[in-house]
């Protein structure tokens, strides 16, 4: 499959979201203002907690999509900023709770709330993260946005239940993994995307268009981070890495592993699953089993080039550019660690 990219040197040097982010730097820093103000809304006996919360989050993806959204069909207005601190948050959200299922112990360098403090009192700042992102949604003069995030909020809970009922499944179908990661991830990242155009009043085509992009490229992120829990290094991530494999989540490159394998080869790489066995897994899909690493990256690349598809009738702006960026940070990602893999 040909990829196509855009000046992608210069890019990987700082991060290759860089560029994405240009045309919307001014919102996207008060988005990030916004999220900082948002202890003022809790009980100060649990303020500093939720401060530590939101300083969890990292790339502010899905804010992204929200403002790119908004740029690509007129102008990023105060609605637009509300949506993207809301998608963030329950994004954090997900992330306290993640973090609870799989014991992990580092995010961003820092510890976790749970290795802090505990799982009892990380559930119910996640709980409170998720009643606070609803109410503020409830803000909108038009009440479909609220239900439109509302329902993505329940279709995240819902993948994460699939997948923990899932777990240590080794006859999971890849059909249904992709199912899982578009309820999970993909959905978040299309109703930001859609409700940004929708704010706008946008054509229902380009509405349309924007929840795909936005769905294909929450899949693909959803596969890279898959991926750099098998293939990365924590140095590099600054969380803790092998966390699906311990906790039997099964993920496409294991999938794929599981796949191209003899019966003899299969019997031996379920017991290292069923062993929680990173370290002989790792190496695996770096040396004999690269190949099932290599699938799982290009369906990753796929789905990033889908997402620029879905661009094609958009009006030309410098935020259909930088959507178009965003699609092609996704590959690069994907990419670059392949490299790091091998």
């Amino acid at each position: 499959m040909e990829v196509s990219l855009r000046s992608t040197a210069a890019p990987l040097k700082i991060s290759p979201l860089t560029r994405v982010a240009s045309v919307v730097q001014p919102q996207l820093d008060e988005v990030s203002a916004r999220i900082a103000r948002q202890t003022d809304a809790f009980d100060p006996a649990i303020e500093g907690y939720i401060s530590y919360a939101l300083k969890s989050g990292g790339k502010r993806m899905r804010p992204l999509v929200a403002l790119l959204g908004g740029a690509a069909t007129g102008a990023v207005t105060k609605a637009h900023i509300d949506l993207a601190v809301i998608v963030e948050l329950i994004h954090l959200a997900t992330l306290v709770h993640d973090d609870v299922m799989d014991e992990a112990e580092r995010r961003r360098s820092q510890p976790t709330l749970n290795a802090r403090w505990g799982n009892a009192l990380s559930v119910l700042l996640g709980d409170s993260l998720f009643a606070h992102a609803l109410d503020l949604s409830t803000k909108f003069d038009d009440p479909g946005i609220s239900r439109a995030i509302a329902r993505a909020t329940r279709d995240v809970c819902t993948g994460e239940i699939i997948q923990t009922q899932r777990q240590f499944d080794l006859h999971l179908a890849v059909e249904e993994y992709f199912r899982i990661i578009e309820l999970k991830t993909a959905t978040l990242f299309a109703v930001a995307a859609e409700l940004g155009a929708k704010l706008n009043n946008a054509p229902a085509p380009q509405v349309e268009a924007l929840a795909n992009f936005g769905r294909h490229l929450g899949a693909a992120y959803q596969i890279y981070d898959d991926c750099i829990d098998l293939a990365g290094r924590e140095s590099a991530t600054g969380k803790t890495l092998g966390t699906d494999l311990r906790k039997g989540k099964m993920t496409l490159p294991m999938l794929r592993l599981l796949h191209h394998a003899s019966a003899i080869e299969k019997e031996r790489y379920c017991q290292l699953i069923l062993e929680g066995d990173y370290a002989s897994v790792n190496l695996l899909l770096k040396t004999t089993a690269a190949a099932a690493m290599d699938e799982a990256l290009a369906s990753g690349v796929a789905r990033s080039q889908q997402a620029r598809a879905q661009l094609e009738d958009l009006p030309e702006s410098r935020a259909l550019e930088s959507l178009h960026l965003f699609a092609d940070a996704i590959t690069l990602m994907l990419q670059s660690l392949r490299v790091q893999a091998a």
